[in-house]
């Protein structure tokens, strides 16, 4: 373990004991974890998304490939070429709903590999490539949509929405664009309830937490924390984990209380495992998972 990484489990730590002598907050790492590498060998890893079975699914978006990480340690492919997907999370049917930004667009995909379009285009123009997604309980699909050019695309392909935004998906497929106020929207995660969601705006380095209403639309937005994240994840607690220079951790209430070091730049996070207890960690070149003590919810 490095000096860096033992001072930040330290720190982690700490915060454990605090909360457990104010019988507050019990800590977040499994006694003795330690982030291991799971697997590597990748261009840049995104995308981690826990099936119903507790696998997490992961994309190479560069190798244009799917992967899939099971708690006994083994990695396969489950599809390539796979559109280019970057974002991944399972609806209620057990499909894998993708950010394929080869044609930007927003698609299904079945355990089978059958593949069906959700969204590709918003108000008659295409849309500029979805990139993060979260999936409400009622099956509403909030998905941001900012612009990063690929070099994998046909010349000439240029950013075609007026703004970056954040959309939403309605069960009966009503597309509706929910945010239009950021630098670059990107990571973003909601609570089991259904109640509350977070967005990232990378560029402007915030996170901010939205009310839902019972029409999907968002209301209140409170300013949460001051770090932007590429991808989010939630765990039991409430705690808000952000992928920045480290895995960041907030409590519900928007203070810090983590910052997990891994051997390479995270890129995005979820929780895997049956017991959804091991945070799995996509991370450029590789992917990690850490044991908690913790559960996640989505």
């Amino acid at each position: 373990m490095s000096r860096s990484l033992f001072i930040l489990l330290a720190f982690v730590s700490g915060i454990s004991g605090i909360g457990q002598e104010n019988n507050r907050k019990p800590g977040l790492i499994a006694k003795g974890a330690q982030v291991t590498k799971a697997g590597s060998g990748y261009q840049f890893t995104e995308g981690p998304a826990v099936a119903p079975d507790g696998r997490v699914f992961f994309t190479d978006q560069p190798n244009d490939k799917i992967e899939v990480w099971n708690e006994n340690g083994t990695i396969t492919t489950f599809m390539q070429p796979c559109e280019r997907s970057n974002g991944l999370y399972f609806n209620r049917k057990g499909e894998l709903v993708a950010c394929a930004d080869l044609h930007n667009r927003l698609v299904a995909i079945s355990m089978d590999k059958q593949q069906r379009t959700l969204a590709e285009n918003y108000n008659g123009q295409a849309l500029n490539a979805p990139n993060d997604l979260w999936i409400a309980p009622n099956g509403g699909i909030y998905f941001t949509d900012p612009y990063y050019h690929r070099n994998y695309w046909e010349p000439g392909r240029k950013e075609v929405q007026d703004t970056r935004g954040v959309y939403y998906l309605t069960p009966e497929g009503k597309l509706t664009r929910l945010i239009d106020d950021y630098k670059q929207p990107n990571g973003l995660i909601g609570t089991p309830d259904g109640k509350t969601l977070y967005v990232s705006d990378i560029n402007d380095g915030k996170i901010w937490r939205y009310d839902i209403q019972p029409d999907g639309t968002l209301a209140n937005k409170t300013f949460f924390a001051p770090e932007g994240s590429d991808g989010m994840s939630i765990d039991n607690q409430g705690n808000v984990y952000l992928t920045n220079k480290f895995v960041s951790v907030f409590d519900k209430k928007g203070k810090k209380i983590a910052a997990i070091e891994v051997p390479e730049q995270p890129s995005n996070v979820c929780f895997g495992g049956k017991k959804r207890d091991i945070l799995f960690i996509t991370a450029r070149t590789s992917v990690y998972t850490l044991k908690m003590k913790v559960r996640g919810v989505n």
